[in-house]
């Protein structure tokens, strides 16, 4: 099972401030809309999502379909294939992805400790 480019999604009092943190760190701007309340900022392979006002708490992000650099895998495993392997192996998600469509589509799950794991397709 392969669940694509990987990156941890903050949820940020203020977007600006973060922003300015992780340039510090040497992060840059990478995708997102700061009029949208989210940036994705890369520094080398690693992918930081800052999100501010748009969920609470942090999260494991998994982007089947799409690398590190965000471009398109020749082939991946779909999201709703992702979805029905962990169901299979008791996994259930606590938002789901309908299995009836094709394209993009996200489903979220958590780990034994609570912390939020989502596995979001874009293509």
């Amino acid at each position: 099972m392969q669940l694509g480019a990987f990156s941890i999604s903050l949820s940020v009092k203020d977007l600006q401030v973060s922003r300015a943190f992780y340039e510090n760190l040497g992060f840059s701007v990478f995708a997102g809309n700061e009029a949208m309340n989210y940036l994705i900022m890369k520094n080398g392979d690693a992918l930081v999502g800052l999100f501010q006002g748009m969920f609470e708490g942090h999260m494991l992000t998994f982007n089947p379909g799409w690398d590190q650099n965000a471009q398109p895998l020749p082939e991946f495993d779909d999201v709703r294939a992702i979805q029905r392997h962990l169901r299979e192996k008791g996994i259930q998600p606590v938002q789901t992805a309908d299995e009836t469509t094709s394209g993009p589509a996200s489903f979220v799950i958590t780990d034994p400790d609570g912390n939020l794991i989502l596995v979001d397709q874009h293509r």
